[in-house]
């Protein structure tokens, strides 16, 4: 998967996980800029993207994530 594809596919998640279709993500992107990400909804995010990827992660890669960027490379590296 090239990382056009991945962008692509990664935004649908989120755009499907916070019901909002006209979200854009951003690599410097946080959960400070999205108002409904919550511990919950990162959560229903993570279950999500592991779906659509066919990926698995542990608690300790989730912790060490400080922005979309790196959850994009984190993503990369399991495909």
């Amino acid at each position: 998967m090239n990382k056009e594809s991945l962008d692509k596919k990664l935004e649908e998640v989120f755009r499907e996980n916070f019901d909002d279709e006209d979200l854009c993500i951003s690599d410097e992107m946080d959960a400070s800029d999205i108002e409904e990400w919550d511990s919950l909804s990162h959560i229903t995010l993570i279950v999500a993207t592991e779906e659509a990827f066919g990926v698995r992660f542990s608690p300790s890669e989730i912790e060490t994530l400080n922005n979309i960027g790196e959850f994009k490379k984190l993503i990369m590296n399991k495909l």
